[in-house]
């Protein structure tokens, strides 16, 4: 029930709204002092105030006062102002002091109970902005509202001020990074620095002395004593994304030194002891691999001590619109462009497409297409994004093309896909695809995939 104060001496209209406005907890003022008093203690969300109130009922000074009072203290409070049925000049004095509208007597309860419904609807509605603009403040780069995205971000906020071992789950492209660099920058460690390694990028033989650290002569090569990404986030966050990727024989290492938080550079003998958060990351599901025996069950407990499952672009509904306009607008600033947005056709386009690269796709579209783009609105060619059978378009509709146009819709769009699933590696895009690089680069020039070409 929402709260309701009725500020109003005249004892036949209290009488009359609590028995006609049952479906709100109503309290009651007479008068400017007590509807101050009622205001601080119950912290109603709506208000009705009879601007002719004592001392002097007769004009509408003491209610205008109390009025601008009421929106002082509590100014996203809504108040409907209650006048007789000749003083429309103080009823709109009223709403330019910011009462939210105003009703003329005699009283109707059934007409007044519709203003003061959509007063609460107005009431809810702003709450929630003021909610997701305060998630989405407090988490920084994390744009978006769909209920997915507002989950992981509430969980991530919880844990911000922690230090509880976090393990992001989510398909690649989907912004995990952000996520950690979020969960690092409101911590008590954001002087500190953030470190991340990609566990998947590195070479086996090599990704232990890239995290341990090596001493001088530890191998051929090893000219100097050098630090790892460990040592080196000292005092702040490591980022291990695709931990998953980490090989059996190094992951052991990993466990002690997280259960001991002392490490053992590559060739040394002396433990160093390290004050760092960790955060950790993967596209595959650890929890299968640790009943395969391809990852350590116990590292694994220890790794996910808390898991946020960050969702896919195509479960997030129009955060892709929202996301799509802040790359706009990024993009547009980098290439001294100004398009305006996107036509409705584009819009759509968005909506409909499959994301299977999910942000990181999105991004480069986006970047292609203000590059690209002869009209102030982004158009689906500009994008790049083109419907096939089983998608947006029916078969009739894509039997209509000429078979030229189908291969070379279909061939685009394989590129494309393959590119994004091989995380933008022109190599695994042509073992994807299976084909040479130079045949992946010749398909490339043909179909104009520019923005493949640029970023490679």
């Amino acid at each position: 029930m929402g709260k309701l104060l009725v500020v109003d001496d005249d004892k036949g209209i209290q009488k009359q709204l609590k028995w006609g406005l049952s479906d709100y907890d109503i309290v009651f003022a007479e008068d400017r002092s007590s509807a101050i008093a009622q205001l601080r203690r119950f912290e109603p969300e709506v208000v009705t105030l009879d601007l002719g109130l004592p001392p002097d009922p007769a004009n509408a000074s003491e209610g205008l006062a109390t009025l601008t009072e009421i929106l002082s203290l509590a100014p996203n409070t809504k108040v409907i102002v209650l006048t007789g049925n000749t003083d429309k000049e103080n009823a709109l004095k009223s709403v330019e002091l910011g009462a939210y509208d105003f009703y003329q007597k005699p009283v109707d309860v059934d007409t007044l109970n519709t203003i003061i419904q959509r007063a609460f609807n107005l009431v809810s509605l702003e709450s929630e902005n003021r909610r997701l603009s305060k998630v989405s403040a407090s988490m920084g780069s994390i744009i978006g509202n769909s209920p997915a995205i507002l989950a992981a971000t509430k969980r991530a906020e919880k844990i911000a001020k922690t230090e509880i071992t976090t393990l992001l789950l989510g398909e690649s492209g989907t912004g995990k990074e952000v996520f950690a660099r979020s969960i690092h920058n409101h911590s008590e460690r954001v002087n500190k620095p953030f470190v991340a390694i990609n566990c998947a990028s590195i070479p086996e033989n090599l990704l232990e002395s890239e995290l341990f650290g090596y001493e001088k002569g530890a191998f051929t090569g090893a000219a100097k004593t050098t630090k790892g990404k460990i040592e080196t986030a000292q005092g702040g966050t490591l980022f291990l994304d695709e931990i998953g990727d980490m090989p059996l024989p190094l992951q052991a290492k990993m466990l002690r030194f997280l259960q001991e938080r002392v490490i053992e550079r590559v060739g040394g003998r002396e433990e160093i002891n390290v004050d760092i958060r960790v955060i950790c990351a993967t596209h595959r599901d650890l929890q299968k691999m640790s009943a395969d025996e391809t990852f350590r069950e116990d590292l694994f407990y220890r790794v996910s001590e808390l898991i946020i499952n960050i969702p896919p672009l195509r479960e997030r509904g129009n955060d892709v619109l929202l996301l799509a306009k802040s790359f706009l607008d990024s993009y547009n600033e980098q290439y001294n462009k100004s398009l305006k947005g996107f036509s409705d056709e584009a819009k759509q386009a968005l909506l409909s497409h499959q994301w299977p690269g999910n942000i990181r796709e999105l991004q480069n579209k986006l970047k292609s297409a203000v590059v690209m783009a002869d009209t102030p609105f982004i158009t689906p060619d500009d994008l790049g994004i083109f419907s096939l059978p089983g998608e947006s378009e029916s078969v009739e509709e894509f039997q209509s093309l000429n078979l030229r146009e189908v291969r070379e819709i279909a061939e685009s769009k394989a590129i494309r896909q393959a590119y994004n699933q091989a995380e933008q590696n022109i190599s695994r895009t042509a073992e994807l695809l299976g084909v040479t690089r130079p045949t992946l680069y010749a398909l490339i020039d043909k179909y104009h995939l520019d923005d493949i070409r640029a970023s490679n």
